[in-house]
């Protein structure tokens, strides 16, 4: 069988119950049916019914079957002459996205980090620099995430495949083991450095995670394109509270859960001898860290005071030319990126559902009605947008995905706080950055937080534990030196 029973049957049930409830006054019925299909997918999601590629190629043969995103009339006035055929296409309209393949391709070009080496090589030249002591290692780690953060979109991929290793093989070095029961030495502090690092680069760099470009395109199609969040745009408003985090992150969990070894001289001494047996950089390892140079000045459109301009998207492909030209990277390398295709095609599938829930209006309505019953309790836009980023934030205790969480409530959160009267850049900002703090919370909030858990360093308590006091920490900052920041580069 292709799917779990269960979670099928409760999705399945969730989009039937929606599906013959009579549409809201105001709410197209194509729209509220495609709402139906819309919750059902997101819970087939949540409930791991079926794989999400899996569940967005389901989603798109619905759409396409049951043409809901086709209205009873064109923009003529007049029935479409072929609607089978324009549901066909509106299923499949966000594959023309240049987002979704700008941040597929990224994941592409992130491969090279793994195959040359040099995301590894990265790691321990940083832990020989700074391994002294137990807090030192964990800037080290921190440190590796963030520099890589740019060119690897798969969190998974920078926290679990690349980070974690390293982390593993400093606690085992200082016999910190959890099947020997001594995982308190000094691994549980690493591996929750480790993971909450992850999270906070994400909230530093628009590729450092696959939801935060479908943030950007939420927005954009929430304003008409007037507020358009640019790779240089987030960087900028996000490094200052960013950075601040990451410094202070190591330290916070440090007493939180001081670990029993304070002092690890042995580490640099380590890391080093890691170094040599990896020996000098190879012609991949430099070419890469050449094309990843290339790629950080275009995005951060560094070159644009000469007029130089490149679209982001045209500089990721650029990007995975150049490591194939080389030969960095073959042919079957980016064909065996299983995570990087299949992300095309589920991003691709929960866009376009949210594009067409916008454009039949129900988007619209949710807000207008959600707007009203905030206003109605006396609330200013400043107070009601904070209820609106908490509940974003902590409802994510209830979902596996980060990009299921954006779809489903990013774009009619932002809405009604339009609605309210927030300032389109500011809200846009205090939701991407909730975007990267809610994935903080649980050892399920993000693709990386299963594989650093799952090493069996934590206990789930100690993990939420730990979650929800970084959350609260990173609200506190944003709130305060991030919306201060804001204020000053004139964005609100």
């Amino acid at each position: 069988m292709g799917f779990k029973p269960i979670p099928a049957a409760i999705a399945l049930a969730l989009t039937l119950i929606l599906w013959f409830i009579p549409a809201p006054e105001g709410v197209a019925p194509n729209a509220w049916h495609l709402l139906a299909l819309f919750i059902g997918i997101i819970a087939g999601i949540i409930g791991k019914a079926m794989p999400i590629g899996a569940m967005a190629m389901l989603a798109m043969t619905i759409v396409a079957l049951l043409q809901v995103t086709v209205p009873e009339l064109g923009a003529d006035g007049n029935p479409i002459k072929n609607p089978a055929a324009q549901a066909a296409k509106d299923a499949l309209s966000s594959l023309n996205s240049p987002l979704i393949w700008m941040i597929g391709i990224a994941i592409m070009i992130s491969r090279s980090l793994l195959k040359t080496g040099l995301g590894t090589r990265i790691g321990y030249l940083f832990l020989s620099l700074f391994g002294k002591s137990t807090v030192g290692v964990a800037y080290s780690l921190a440190l590796c995430d963030l520099l890589i953060a740019p060119v690897t979109p798969s969190n998974t991929a920078r926290g679990g495949a690349i980070v974690h290793p390293i982390m593993k093989a400093i606690a085992t070095s200082f016999d910190s083991d959890p099947e020997k029961g001594t995982q308190n030495k000094i691994g549980r502090y690493l591996a929750l450095v480790n993971y909450h690092a992850n999270i906070i680069s994400c909230l530093i760099f628009l590729t450092a995670t696959a939801p935060n470009p479908l943030v950007v395109d939420l927005v954009a199609k929430a304003t008409d394109s007037k507020i358009h969040l640019s790779w240089g745009t987030w960087f900028v408003a996000m490094v200052v509270p960013g950075m601040v985090a990451m410094v202070l992150m190591p330290i916070i969990l440090y007493f939180l859960y001081k670990p029993e070894i304070t002092s690890t001289p042995n580490a640099p001494e380590m890391a080093r001898a890691k170094l040599k047996e990896m020996g000098p950089m190879s012609r991949n390892e430099k070419i890469t860290l050449g094309v990843f140079a290339v790629l950080l000045v275009l995005w951060a459109g560094l070159l644009a005071p000469l007029g130089i301009k490149v679209d982001a998207t045209t500089t990721t492909f650029l990007g995975i030319s150049l490591l194939l030209l080389t030969g960095v990277l073959t042919w079957d390398d980016v064909l065996k990126e299983k995570g990087a295709w299949d992300t095309i095609v589920w991003f691709a599938a929960l866009v376009m559902m949210a594009t067409f829930l916008n454009k039949l209006g129900l988007i619209k309505w949710f807000s207008d009605l959600m707007g009203q019953q905030i206003q109605g309790m006396g609330l200013s836009w400043v107070v009601g947008c904070a209820l609106l980023a908490l509940v974003y934030i902590y409802s994510h205790y209830m979902f596996a995905s980060g990009t299921a969480h954006v779809t489903a409530m990013l774009g009619a959160f932002y809405a009604v706080g339009l609605h309210l009267g927030a300032p389109p850049m500011l809200f846009a900002l205090v939701l991407a950055a909730s975007t990267g703090i809610m994935m903080s919370l649980t050892h399920y909030a993000s693709g990386s937080s299963p594989v650093i858990y799952n090493s069996g360093y934590t206990t789930m308590g100690e993990w939420w534990i730990a979650g929800f006091v970084m959350s609260a920490v990173e609200i506190l900052i944003f709130c305060t030196i991030g919306i201060t920041w804001w204020k000053m580069l004139g964005y609100w």
